[in-house]
């Protein structure tokens, strides 16, 4: 068996000290691009590989990010963790991924595993986590080392990479005023959400920015789930005077609001137009191919990922105001909105 390559034989290779294939590793800045060059060179000759376990303890760092999502079941955050996971390529951490879905966090808990050296920063997709936590993390010393993607805590001063919710539910009620709808409905996502919250607040305002009539039943609560747009279905058909279109704060909403439709004899987009928000793979093969506001989930791990890389390089930076990275949305129009009937 070949003995694993040292240090030492970095140094000889490249014909320079120990130390400065050390500093050639930690900190390239100091050494010369000559050095560093013939250093990068000798690694790949010699099949070195730094002992990453080593290099943390020496640096007091886990190497290690944890990230928090609200449902792993949901394909929604597929494509942020993918963001995520790319952002962190090529780094010296690895992402951890806890599902807080039915396993809310004890506020203990992530300060807990920051001051036990598991975690070096933390993301957090789950705009619910709550203020005694993000509390108790900055008790443990981790300020400046946790930042929200996707959702938020209204209120934070943390940093957030997030959508620009507001305007895409604006899209969402423009698009169906000029189709021609005027009886417009809307499924809402969780109370208490704050992607609720603001996608309700741009549907509200480009409704009265347009005229729109306006019945309070047109505004359901859902969950983000099929089962609220299922059950939002079977409201509507009950409805004395029904939508002529839908805004569903999801598209997850709006594929069981169209299932739910369909059972009843009410045709999507004839009857009823209906639109998503999300733009989830599902949503162009979906039966009709659903209209919907499409977020770069991607991008929106990607920035979380170098925002929090450069959190944990540069301690302490973040200022009085850490500013929200808003990311913009736009609209995708597919076959499951149309004119009305008439």
């Amino acid at each position: 068996m070949q003995k694993a390559a040292t240090i030492q034989d970095v140094a000889r290779a490249a014909q320079v000290s120990t130390a400065t294939v050390s500093r050639a590793l930690s900190n390239p800045g100091l050494v010369s691009a000559r050095a560093r060059a013939a250093v990068e060179e000798a690694i790949r000759a010699t099949g070195y590989r730094v002992n990453q376990a080593a290099r943390n303890l020496r640096m007091q760092r886990a190497g290690a990010v944890l990230v928090l999502v609200p449902n792993l079941g949901n394909p929604f955050f597929s494509r942020i963790l993918a963001g995520l996971s790319a952002g962190f390529a090529g780094s010296d951490y690895v992402v951890l991924i806890t599902d807080t879905a039915d396993r809310p966090e004890d506020e203990t808990v992530i300060a807990g595993q920051f001051r036990d050296g598991r975690i070096d920063g933390v993301v957090t997709l789950d705009g619910t986590i709550p203020a005694a936590a993000l509390d108790a993390c900055a008790a443990a010393g981790m300020d400046g080392r946790i930042l929200f993607a996707c959702e938020w805590v209204d209120g934070s001063t943390l940093p957030s990479i997030r959508s620009d919710n507001p305007k895409g539910a604006r899209l969402a009620v423009r698009h169906l005023h000029d189709l021609g709808h005027r009886r417009i409905a809307h499924v809402t996502g969780p109370e208490g959400n704050v992607l609720t919250a603001a996608r309700r607040e741009g549907m509200l305002a480009e409704r009265e920015r347009l005229d729109l009539p306006a019945r309070p039943e047109w505004i359901i609560r859902g969950d983000f789930s099929l089962a609220s747009g299922h059950e939002a279905a079977a409201r509507i058909a009950g409805m004395m005077e029904r939508p002529t279109a839908v805004f569903c704060a999801s598209d997850m909403v709006a594929f069981g609001l169209i299932s739910g439709l369909t059972e009843r004899g009410i045709d999507v987009p004839g009857d009823i137009s209906v639109i998503g928000f999300d733009d989830i793979d599902m949503s162009e093969y979906y039966v009709p191919a659903l209209t919907t506001i499409r977020q770069d989930r991607r991008e929106i791990g990607l920035r979380a990922a170098r925002r929090m890389l450069g959190l944990l390089e540069h301690p302490g930076e973040i200022g009085d105001d850490p500013g929200v990275d808003m990311i913009d949305v736009e609209l995708v129009a597919r076959a499951s909105t149309a004119p009305p009937k008439g």
